[in-house]
């Protein structure tokens, strides 16, 4: 449910210009709602604010609403909105490649995106294949892929 600010300016003026301040009910301050109703608007001069206030008010309800709404969709209730879309595998990779200084292993971007090792492997491996990397063995024995493009001077630990 989006709030819209001529529903609330609706409902200030149904409400008396603001005295039973139904407007704060359908943005859901029903504490201050109870409030302004028992005082006239907190003698009318909570009235004027809220005319004044009612754009901004709705846009912290709408924002209110839209948390509440990711949490419930992360506790497994419904949610009301797309799901966040997975970053891309091949982003992943140049993105871990660039932090490392152009050299990114398959246990690197499986643990940064959402791959088994061997799915991570996989796409390395074409992207070696397709000439966007080298593969590469360290001293240690450890297989890597080198993005040239990301390249950091002095680093040559690699076996010949």
């Amino acid at each position: 449910m989006r709030y819209t600010t001529l529903v609330a300016y609706a409902l200030w003026l149904f409400s008396g210009c603001g005295v039973m301040d139904f407007h704060r009910f359908y943005l859901g301050k029903i504490g201050t709602g109870i409030l302004w109703m028992m005082t006239g608007g907190c003698f009318g001069i909570g009235a004027i604010y809220d005319l004044v206030t009612i754009p901004r008010q709705v846009q912290e309800a709408n924002l209110r609403y839209e948390v509440e709404a990711r949490v419930r969709g992360e506790l497994g209730y419904a949610s009301r909105g797309p799901a966040p879309r997975a970053e891309d595998p091949e982003k992943t990779v140049l993105r871990v490649a660039k932090a490392n200084g152009g050299f990114v292993s398959p246990g690197e971007v499986a643990l940064e995106g959402e791959l088994g090792v061997d799915e991570a492997r996989k796409l390395l491996e074409k992207m070696a294949s397709s000439g966007l990397a080298e593969m590469r063995v360290r001293q240690s024995g450890v297989v890597v892929y080198f993005f040239a493009e990301f390249a950091r001077e002095g680093r040559d630990d690699f076996a010949v």
